[in-house]
């Protein structure tokens, strides 16, 4: 289905970005940046990130999600609330103003999230839309979120960088099915749920309509903020080259979550956040 809702909310005015930057968003979808942090930042957040792998405590906990195959963590989530580390960055300027731009609203933290991806067992993440799965599970009425993803280690082409199908947040896809209780616990570790993913038509449409795929690559501190309604995914990695990134989800006040529209009951609260108050300015 075509896209009814506006993808750029905000305008140049309201800065960061010039109005080439915000034009290049609303066309394609995403906005990236080469040096979001500095390297001492990266290392900060490199030595928290791996901080929270290593917790034996946090390992048990239902908020980290371990690796199917090498049973190594796959991801974290929930990390703004766990590590003040974390938390400050949800606030950065460099971090939330663009999002803030982007929704034109103010904005509260729908998610956040470390992913690991280690080298040899890192799996890989499907296409999907978001937003498909946080309107069904989560009760997100519109597509009006951003994600950021930050690298923490070098993103290469061969170490399961991030793809996206530029232009695809125009079109929403719907997925087949019916969601099964807590399908969460699944989607989250396993590589080989069917249930929220987009048939393969519609994938490659999409992609024949965009002329291809843009895959991102870049530098720790590097950063990618893309719409919610973004065709994406990433392959897995077989390299011995890990692949880490901070992932944060910012919502508009104004588009708050409600009653999912597409399963029994809504996801826990530490995958998709029902404190809507917005980050501090």
């Amino acid at each position: 289905m075509a896209r009814e809702d506006p993808t750029a909310w905000g305008t140049a005015e309201d800065g960061p970005l010039a109005a080439d930057q915000l034009d290049t968003f609303d066309r394609l979808g995403y906005h990236a940046e080469q040096s979001l942090l500095t390297p001492q930042e990266v290392e900060t957040f490199q030595r928290e990130g791996a901080r929270l792998a290593a917790d034996s405590d946090l390992r048990k906990d239902e908020r980290t999600v371990i690796e199917e195959k090498s049973q190594e963590v796959r991801s974290v989530f929930e990390v703004h609330r766990i590590s003040e580390v974390f938390a400050r960055l949800t606030s950065d300027p460099r971090v939330v103003g663009p999002a803030r731009q982007m929704l034109g609203s103010e904005v509260y933290v729908h998610q956040s999230r470390v992913n690991y991806k280690p080298g040899f067992g890192g799996g890989p993440f499907y296409w999907h839309s978001d937003f498909e799965t946080w309107h069904a599970e989560d009760g997100m009425p519109a597509p009006r979120a951003v994600s950021v993803s930050i690298a923490l280690t070098e993103n290469y082409p061969y170490n399961g960088s991030l793809m996206i199908i530029p232009g695809s947040h125009r079109t929403f896809v719907p997925c087949v099915g019916q969601t099964p209780h807590d399908h969460h616990r699944n989607s989250l570790r396993t590589h080989s749920v069917a249930i929220g993913m987009p048939d393969q038509d519609s994938v490659s449409e999409l992609a024949r309509n965009a002329g291809g795929i843009q895959q991102f690559t870049g530098p720790p501190g590097s950063a990618t903020f893309f719409d919610s309604n973004c065709m994406h995914g990433s392959n897995g990695n077989i390299t011995p080259y890990p692949r880490s990134n901070i992932f944060i989800v910012f919502n508009s006040v104004d588009n708050v979550l409600g009653e999912p529209f597409g399963a029994p009951t809504p996801r826990p609260t530490y995958i998709a956040s029902r404190e809507f108050t917005p980050v501090p300015r």
